[in-house]
């Protein structure tokens, strides 16, 4: 990419597009393209294709979508399906009518089968069925990937698709019902310290493994992708290593502080098993991340801190 193209960054203020939007400034890309959500609903299709008719962008990242963890997507299952489909398809549709130069469109692990073989293959997609928590996710994810292959395949537009691990970093978001497991057990042992609570229970039995990628990270794939991959099929983002869901906790425990006690509720869902990405397609592009979950629950938690 050029240092002065025209790059539109969708979902710039959220955990994802603001990492990819600083990366972008700190090598000297001096033409980024922003709208927050109340600027430009990307739900709204004549909005979204009177914003790219008169802005004409020229690299498009796709990171704008609804998202949450286990509760969020079990609960809110009509919104999750309808608001990430509008959003996809007045995007990507809108790119493809106005000639963007190239696009990425970034997905999520949980598109693979709820008992696909682990690691997780790009090729394991539509092998089996998915989680049923969040299946409506998914669906639009899936759909996502389809729509710029079947672009690709009809037009020959540039869009290609990632699919990042779980991810966790600046700008995350913690809300206790609305949030991921990494950040929402960084808010729950924080606010049992400070209340001098004896315990923390978790969700489901602690076994289930879990991969995390800490948000910079993946924003320096997603740029090493958007200048070096050209392919038609999607390409894993993670670190190919996993952790189960106990020692996570036991892990931001320690780096909260908090000195009491960790149960667990095992009447309540664990949801999939296992989810490590096989990471493979990416090592072999030349890309790995950099920084190991220590650090970024250490990185994490400060900015936790810092803005909560």
């Amino acid at each position: 990419m050029e240092k002065d193209a025209k790059i539109y960054i969708a979902g710039h203020r959220g955990m994802v597009g603001s990492s990819i939007y600083r990366l972008l400034e700190e090598k000297g890309f001096t033409n980024l393209l922003v709208r927050t959500s109340k600027e430009l609903d990307l739900r709204n299709q004549q909005d979204v294709f009177e914003f790219f008719e008169k802005e004409k962008p020229d690299y498009v990242f796709l990171a704008a979508a609804k998202v949450g963890g286990i509760v969020a997507n079990n609960t809110y299952r009509a919104d999750f399906l309808y608001e990430n489909l509008a959003i996809q398809n007045n995007v990507i549709h809108a790119s493809h009518v106005n000639e963007v130069n190239k696009l990425m469109f970034l997905g999520s692990s949980c598109i693979y089968p709820k008992l696909a073989p682990q690691p997780l293959k790009e090729t394991y997609l539509l092998t089996g069925e998915l989680e049923p928590t969040n299946e409506p996710y998914a669906i639009a994810k899936i759909a996502g990937i389809k729509m710029c292959e079947s672009y690709r395949d009809q037009y020959n537009s540039r869009f290609i698709s990632v699919m990042p691990t779980n991810l966790y970093g600046k700008n995350d978001n913690y809300h206790p019902q609305n949030s991921h497991v990494l950040p929402a057990l960084i808010s729950r042992f924080h606010e049992a310290k400070l209340s001098g609570a004896s315990e923390v229970t978790i969700w489901g039995t602690g076994t289930p493994l879990r991969e995390f990628l800490y948000a910079d990270d993946l924003a320096e794939a997603c740029l090493f992708l958007m200048e070096n991959y050209e392919e038609k099929e999607f390409v894993n983002i993670g670190t190919g290593t996993d952790i189960s869901i106990k020692d996570l906790a036991t892990l931001i425990k320690e780096t909260v502080g908090f000195e009491g006690e960790i149960k667990f509720d095992t009447s309540k869902p664990d949801g999939t098993p296992r989810k490590l990405m096989d990471v493979s397609k990416l090592s072999e592009l030349g890309w790995k991340y950099k920084i190991p979950l220590e650090k970024g629950i250490q990185l994490a938690y400060e900015d936790f801190l810092k803005n909560n």
